[in-house]
């Protein structure tokens, strides 16, 4: 399990989705966040790790993400 204090990892987790998803409320996202940490895989990880795991199926390409960005 990762070391962080759940409430920290929690914290960064949201963090994390917020810069993918930034039209979600930030309060939804701290949900999210918390109920990921209840899964012990995702826990086990480092929060950013987590929620890019999380997110892989909804995720674009990163070819496609660069590509956007500019």
């Amino acid at each position: 399990m990762d070391s962080t204090p759940t409430a920290l990892w929690v914290a960064a987790c949201a963090h994390h989705l917020q810069r993918r998803w930034r039209t979600v409320d930030p309060a939804q996202l701290e949900a999210l966040a918390a109920d990921l940490a209840g899964d012990a895989h995702l826990r086990a990880m480092p929060p950013d790790d987590a929620a890019a795991q999380w997110l892989e199926p909804v995720a674009l390409p990163a070819h496609t993400e660069r590509r956007n960005e500019t």
